[in-house]
């Protein structure tokens, strides 16, 4: 089967569009610009966009867009699915406009988190701009970032990401946050792309549909710079700066109009999927990240 590449991109569904318009070019330093069809593009590098938002009832995420290389991969992918009795739903003319691809197809994974194949991208390929200035985001072949989805039916989820789609097991992080609360489990996994990960799964629920996304961007300054933003703007802190365990990514947590949390990180590394090694965290971080600031 081809190897999903990366999270290309992910989608959201708003019930306030300027909502949206204002995080992303104030708070995130994101181009935003109109959606054909209607929504938004949030543009991070060349690409038209790296997040859609479409108008909805709800304020949550939506969907995970998983590249693919061509279209042979694109099939063998799809037949995959299928064959682990999986449906997938083939996207109409309307929704391949509005995602400017070749080819995408849908599916539900066993803990019900949707997420979009794609591939062949048919949008013109322009300069990105912040409008906070020389920004810039770690994109490329790594994509947009990762994304860490609730996986209530755990080790179905797992095996279909591992055995199905060919994501590898970069770390495992048994969770526990009390003496006597359950242990959940959180697992990343990466793709082909070597980001440590594109995908984590997390056994807790979330209403939104997502427990948090991550956009890494290239300079360590910027995230100083963001924390100012967020305070300015009074965005909600959702956890404080700090330095992670796995894959060493210096970031601070805030919450999105999605109602789900995005972290806005710098110096993740990368892996070789060829030979990368699982490792077992101990820690969610080796200093900072007080998660209880978004409790409070």
């Amino acid at each position: 089967m081809g190897k999903i590449q990366a999270l290309s991109y992910f989608v959201v569904q708003s019930t306030d569009l300027s909502a949206w318009q204002k995080f992303g070019e104030q708070m995130l330093g994101t181009q935003v610009l109109p959606a054909p069809g209607g929504g938004l593009y949030l543009k991070l590098d060349e690409r038209a966009y790296r997040i859609a938002v479409v108008a909805g009832s709800e304020d949550r995420y939506l969907a995970s867009g998983w590249e693919l290389p061509d279209q042979a991969a694109f099939d063998s992918a799809v037949a995959a699915i299928h064959a682990a009795g999986i449906e997938t739903t083939p996207a109409d003319a309307a929704t391949l406009a509005a995602r400017q691809l070749r080819g995408l197809a849908s599916f539900v994974d066993p803990s019900g988190n949707r997420h979009e194949l794609a591939w062949g991208s048919t949008a013109e390929i322009t300069p990105f701009k912040s409008p906070l200035g020389a920004l810039k985001f770690k994109t490329g072949k790594f994509g947009v970032g990762h994304t860490v989805l609730p996986a209530l039916n755990f080790d179905a989820t797992l095996k279909f990401f591992r055995d199905v789609l060919g994501f590898g097991l970069s770390d495992i992080f048994n969770f526990q946050p009390g003496p006597d609360a359950p242990v959940m489990r959180i697992y990343f996994m990466h793709a082909a792309s070597g980001r440590h990960h594109s995908l984590a799964l997390a056994e807790m629920p979330s209403a939104s549909g997502c427990v948090h996304v991550m956009l890494e961007v290239e300079d360590r300054a910027e995230i100083a710079r963001a924390e100012v933003r967020r305070e300015q703007q009074g965005v909600k802190l959702m956890a404080t700066l700090g330095q992670h365990e796995n894959d060493k990514m210096t970031s601070f947590y805030m919450m999105t109009p999605g109602n789900f949390a995005l972290e806005y990180g710098w110096g993740g590394i990368e892996v070789d999927p060829a030979s990368w090694q699982t490792t077992q965290t101990q820690q969610v971080s080796i200093w900072g990240h007080d998660f209880s600031v978004g409790f409070r």
